[in-house]
């Protein structure tokens, strides 16, 4: 008994170590929505992060075995696993110390998890030490481990997927259920390479005037997320359910569609977005028209009139379908635009007539969110009247080209949430429709695959045409965006680099003045720091 109680406390110890060592990469691996290509791309962008820590707690392990054998005798193996679990304490201590801009949460997927991690090498210790009595080199492989602590992660996470996808697909026919329970509930699909979120708050503000709506909130847009909003949210009450459609890879947005079947679709844009996953943008396109494709026979198609990618997929489409924007070929569209610093104006134009309308939001990119949401309404039965009232009403979303009057006289536009080569474009357009200082504030874009460094140039001969001053998070990341500048004769004086949002916020403490903009262009979460 003895004997046992040697080999599984200090298996235990290590076992305890290994879960402690491996918060933060869980954590990334959060960040990355569980998704495996995605989290062995932050390792490899982030090798001193991803193994340096696992690298001292494995030599100074072996160390201390080392120190141990010579004096503690049948001891030696539990000493060593208490060092080792101080190695893991440690580096969740430093892991702790890091700035987080989302924490870990400790989901029941998260738990589920650290309980696969947990008991994967908790019999791999035990079976390293009871071949340790045989071949006694054995016995130190348990504390070289920490070593390969990012990738044991990812083992575990593979071999729980089969667990993990049997609980979603349990959840997710619950939910199918629940809407095929209410056969009269209205449902809509949005998706869009960019603009969704947007479009989405747009839409339910305006059809709020008839009908009582559901949207999926914030950027609920995977099939877990639109899963859960159905099963805790939809009430009876409800006569309309929003869903905003996100994808990644190919087949994501017909898995959605499998679950809500709308039998409306509203696509608001085509562009390169998420090309590391995607690869091209012709299977961006592909993936997107997925919603269309799923409509029903009966069901109504709603495109912006981009002049490009969207209006050649609402030409392929043989539902009834509108194209809305902000041209003369658009059957419900914008005329007399007028932008300003605090919102815009604009007349629709739609075969009911026509109507004067404002909005607060900025720029002309949410005149066409605004003008596609119009000529859904429309078609849902709304007057042109309920219509401008709608818009009147809309909100700026949050982080999403958002005005806020600072202190001191500064104002902010906060547009934080994401980037993409329209949105930054739009942004800098609004950017420069304001007087005094502009400074933009910005670590790039990502996720454009081999366009990423070429994009980001363009994007920053963008901003030398829009700003007084650029603050650029991140010394590697933000070199082509500072090649861009340059290329656009920006003066070099005026450019910062910084290693942080916190060392951006500290300097534009330092430095603003009364009626200066400052424009926050994007925040890339934590695993994208450098």
């Amino acid at each position: 008994m003895l004997d046992w109680i040697n080999r599984i406390v200090p298996a235990l110890l290590l076992t305890a170590s290994t879960v402690f060592g491996s918060l933060e990469s869980l954590h990334m691996l959060q960040l990355e929505s569980y998704q495996l290509d995605g989290y062995r791309r932050w390792i490899a962008a982030n090798k001193e992060r991803a193994y340096v820590k696992g690298f001292v707690s494995a030599i100074v392990s072996l160390l201390a075995m080392t120190a141990f054998s010579f004096f503690a005798g049948v001891w030696t193996y539990f000493l060593t696993a208490v060092v080792a679990l101080g190695c893991g304490v440690i580096s969740f201590l430093l892991y702790r110390r890091r700035p987080a801009k989302k924490k870990l949460v400790f989901t029941k997927r998260v738990w589920r998890l650290v309980a696969v991690h947990a008991a994967l090498w908790f019999a791999v210790y035990l079976l390293l030490d009871v071949a340790g009595d045989f071949v006694i080199q054995v016995r130190a492989l348990p504390f070289a481990v920490p070593a390969a602590w990012v990738w044991t992660l990812a083992l575990s996470a593979l071999l729980a997927q089969p667990m993990e996808k049997a609980i979603n697909r349990h959840f997710f026919r619950d939910a199918q259920k629940k809407l095929r329970e209410n056969p009269d509930l209205i449902r809509i699909g949005i998706t869009g390479s960019y603009g969704k979120t947007s479009t989405k708050f747009i839409l339910a503000t305006i059809l709020s005037e008839k009908y009582e709506v559901l949207a999926t909130p914030s950027s609920f847009n995977t099939p877990m997320g639109i899963t859960r909003i159905v099963r805790e949210q939809l009430q009876p009450r409800h006569q309309v359910f929003l869903a905003e459609m996100g994808a990644r890879h190919k087949g994501d947005i017909a898995e959605l569609v499998d679950l809500v079947h709308p039998k409306y679709g509203l696509l608001t844009s085509v562009g390169p977005q998420h090309l590391e996953t995607f690869g091209t943008i012709e299977t961006v396109a592909a993936t997107k028209f997925e919603l269309i494709e799923g409509l029903p026979a009966d069901g109504a198609a709603f495109f912006a009139g981009d002049g490009g990618i969207c209006e050649a997929l609402y030409a392929k489409t043989t539902i009834d379908k509108t194209l809305a924007g902000l041209t003369e070929n658009c059957a419900v569209r914008a005329e007399d635009v007028r932008v300003t610093t605090e919102g815009s104006t604009f007349s629709l134009v739609a075969p009911q007539g026509r109507i004067a309308c404002k909005t607060p939001l900025l720029g002309r990119h949410n005149i066409q969110n605004a003008v596609l949401c119009a000529a859904a309404a429309l078609k849902l039965g709304l007057t042109l009247e309920q219509v401008a009232t709608g818009l009147a009403k809309v909100e700026p979303v949050e982080h999403r080209l958002q005005l806020i009057r600072g202190a001191g006289g500064v104002t902010v536009i906060d547009d934080a949430f994401n980037a993409n080569p329209a949105g930054a474009k739009a942004a800098m357009e609004v950017l420069a429709g304001f007087p005094g200082r502009r400074i933009c504030v910005t670590p790039g874009m990502v996720e454009l695959g081999e366009e990423e460094k070429e994009l980001n140039r363009i994007f920053g001969r963008q901003m030398a045409a829009a700003c007084s001053i650029a603050i650029l998070i991140g010394k590697k990341r933000s070199e082509p965006l500072h090649e861009g500048l340059r290329e656009g004769g920006f003066a070099e004086e005026n450019i910062h680099v910084v290693a942080s949002l916190d060392e951006a916020t500290a300097l534009l403490a330092r430095t603003t003045q009364p009626g200066d903009v400052v424009l926050f262009e994007n925040d890339l979460p934590d695993n994208y720091d450098e």
